[in-house]
């Protein structure tokens, strides 16, 4: 075909010259969309593997009697039967109240691990040392740490009764031995384990402040507390937000370190919910009524983050 009358031919009908151009616009966005799908697939496969489909499944177990070691022909559909019946189960109630009880460790072990960022960032040398030190016990292994401090609150030989009999205190907690004793007991060995992760992120955020935000408030005057109040806090909020949300998770997620520490006692006086449903998935085989308490579990979580959620636009600063 002549040049010229090909030109002639695309001025006469633009349309035929955008074709070409749209074709390969879409064949370039599905190929990046099916690159898309291969980089997103396997991460995508394991998650509804592993926590999707077994979500789905808990909800529709929760709705029976089932126990799993009958086989699914025994499976009998129950309604709302389980869910009322937590409502009515005073244990089950008592482990959500513990859980609450835990979660008040969280603001505890913040706090701590803000100051103590605070002082290693201003006022002490070999900080990757105390990092070390701090974090240490954040990744030992659980059951150790639980075995430790059975033996440092040991109420007759333990060190630390016998430290507070030292010092004239006549008879001190039993700790883990005493219903009243044993929850402030495994708060404290959580917030002491929790510190370390607390610290190192803490100490990044401090880390990130800009010098020129203390360096004016130096020219303005401003002390200790008015620049930790008014500076250090807003710069670090986006970072305590995000340490608060990961806390309340994890305090309820306590499992481990009650099961070693009390297996829920004495008098189920540490049970909490997640080890409330152990007992009765695996120990008294109840799986329909363990899935109930599973759901009830997402909820609650669901429900106390989109709480946070709302609640951080008016004190977190980005």
């Amino acid at each position: 075909m002549d040049p010229v009358q090909g030109n002639q031919n695309l001025k006469a009908n633009p349309a035929n010259a955008k074709v070409p151009k749209k074709k390969n616009y879409y064949k370039k966005k599905t190929k990046e969309t099916w690159a898309g799908y291969f980089f997103i697939g396997p991460m995508l496969i394991g998650t509804s593997i592993l926590v999707i489909f077994p979500i789905i499944m808990a909800a529709i177990v929760s709705f029976t009697d089932w126990v799993f070691i009958a086989g699914i022909g025994d499976m009998n559909f129950v309604g709302l039967e389980n869910y009322q019946r937590l409502l009515d189960d005073d244990l089950f109630l008592r482990s959500v109240r513990n859980n609450i009880w835990l979660i008040f460790a969280v603001p505890i072990t913040m706090f701590l691990s803000l100051i103590l960022a605070v002082i290693i960032n201003k006022h002490v040398y070999m900080k990757s040392f105390f990092k070390i030190v701090y974090f240490m016990p954040y990744i030992s292994s659980i059951v150790a740490i639980a075995i430790v401090f059975q033996l440092l609150f040991h109420p007759s030989y333990g060190p630390i009764n016998e430290f507070l009999m030292a010092i004239g205190i006549a008879d001190p907690p039993r700790w883990l031995a005493d219903s009243r004793w044993a929850l402030v007991s495994v708060m404290i060995i959580s917030i002491w384990t929790s510190i370390g992760f607390n610290l190192i992120i803490y100490l990044a955020a401090l880390q990130n402040i800009p010098l020129e935000l203390y360096e004016a408030a130096d020219i303005d005057g401003a002390g200790v507390m008015k620049k930790f109040r008014h500076i250090m806090l807003p710069m670090v909020s986006p970072t305590t937000f995000f340490l608060l949300i990961t806390g309340i998770i994890y305090s309820f997620k306590s499992f481990e370190l009650i099961v070693v520490l009390t297996s829920g006692g004495p008098g189920h006086s540490t049970s909490v919910i997640v080890y409330y449903l152990y007992e009765q998935a695996f120990e008294y085989l109840r799986s329909g009524y363990s899935s109930a308490i599973s759901m009830f579990l997402l909820v609650m979580l669901f429900v106390v983050t989109a709480i946070q959620w709302v609640g951080q636009k008016k004190w977190v600063n980005y």
